[in-house]
């Protein structure tokens, strides 16, 4: 029997659906083979038919919510959405972004903003004499909300309701809270090479580049519980500052914000000489909510995002010895539970690197989705006013007679 033949690149996406760009990103994670030759990429076609069958039979039916819950509402947004596995911010690959461009360059795009303007010299000085009042067991996120109230308290034009106003504080804050955390200078330095001053423990070559790329991977990522805080927040038409600080309080969890906390120290702990079994064990055991960094259920094959952290830092100068804990820790994972890296995990290698403490991720973390945060925010106000107020359904006992 002759061989059936191979599909070109283009013939491969149009069977899948699926943008060219999709297709190398399956290629890239293991999930479709190709060859290689004069003429370009091929792909076996019955390989390609099965991957289609199985996309298929994943695809039907809503996505379960990351954290277990049930979906309220179902709100449109035109910021962030998953196709196929990958990230997209609008049009635009979230992995090319964060591999092409700076955090700045996105944020303006997406903000549709000419410049960003940080906060002036005194202003910046208050607020870091009002996180020094916090003492040392704040923890980064304590001072980032105090920081975001001393900034408040100094801008006159805090309670505009414009959507002006909102990208003019946004850009205030993404400048003035990574320098807010530092001791010395001013904010207008790259965001990311600010924050890394702020949180690693020493200089490392490619070090703002990376922090930069994070910083760029977690602007949006759906609905998450701070972004729809933010939204509602909006639609109350709070001010800027207190949308932040709304999605900041969402943010401020054990399921959410603080989830690369105990990664961290798991990967530590190997690192350190105990066994990824034994490192596992105690995370799971100590945290009470599941395997540190793993399971992502927006993502069929895995968390694209950690993927993207990984094969940076992996490139990074001493970065693979890092990549090495983690690839031990996923290995051990995978033999007893069907679940992959997600981002958490991939920003608490980032931190481990960078020789950062254990809150280090969920620093990065905010700052970057201040950028979401924003522009939800301005897609918020172009709504009904309070239309993201529920109904209650009362369930209690009948009332006496």
């Amino acid at each position: 029997m002759s061989e059936l033949p191979r599909l070109t690149a283009a013939q491969a996406a149009a069977r899948l659906g699926v943008k060219p760009e999709s297709l190398y990103a399956y290629v890239s994670r293991g999930l479709l083979s190709r060859e290689r030759n004069a003429s370009g990429s091929s792909f076996d076609p019955l390989e390609v038919e099965a991957f289609a069958l199985r996309r298929r039979r994943i695809a039907p039916g809503p996505v379960e919510p990351a954290g277990g819950g049930m979906p309220l509402m179902v709100l449109d947004t035109s910021l962030a959405h998953l196709e196929d596995d990958e990230l997209f911010y609008r049009e635009r690959s979230a992995a090319r972004l964060a591999r092409e461009s700076t955090f700045e360059d996105v944020v303006r795009w997406l903000w549709d903003a000419p410049a960003l303007r940080g906060p002036d010299d005194a202003d910046l000085a208050l607020a870091r004499r009002t996180i020094a009042t916090l003492g040392d067991a704040a923890t980064p996120l304590d001072r980032l909300v105090v920081a975001v109230t001393a900034f408040a308290t100094t801008d006159p034009l805090r309670d505009d309701p414009s959507r002006a106003a909102l990208l003019r504080v946004g850009a205030r804050l993404l400048l003035g809270l990574p320098a807010a955390l530092t001791s010395a200078g001013s904010s207008e330095a790259a965001i990311a090479d600010t924050l890394w001053r702020a949180l690693a423990g020493r200089p490392r070559e490619d070090g703002a580049r990376l922090l930069d790329a994070a910083l760029v991977l977690v602007v949006d990522h759906d609905l998450a519980v701070s972004t729809l805080a933010a939204r509602v927040a909006a639609s109350a038409r709070g001010s800027a500052y207190s949308v932040v600080s709304a999605a900041l309080g969402a943010f401020d969890a054990p399921l959410h914000g603080h989830a690369s906390r105990d990664a961290v120290r798991m990967l530590r702990a190997v690192r350190e000489g105990e066994s990824p079994a034994a490192a596992i064990a105690r995370a799971v055991r100590d945290g009470g909510r599941g395997i540190p960094g793993f399971g992502q259920p927006l993502y069929a094959a895995g968390d694209m995002r950690a993927v993207v952290l990984r094969d940076l830092l992996d490139a990074a100068p001493g970065g693979d010895e890092v990549v090495a804990l983690v690839d031990a820790v996923a290995a051990e994972v995978a033999r007893h539970a069907a679940l992959r890296p997600n981002l958490d995990l991939a920003l608490a290698a980032l931190a481990l690197w960078g020789d950062m403490g254990d809150d280090a991720g969920s620093v990065v973390f905010a700052i970057g989705r201040l950028a979401g945060w924003m522009a939800h925010a301005r897609d918020e106000y172009d709504e009904k006013p309070m239309r993201l107020r529920p109904r209650g359904r009362y369930v209690g006992p009948a009332a006496a007679d």
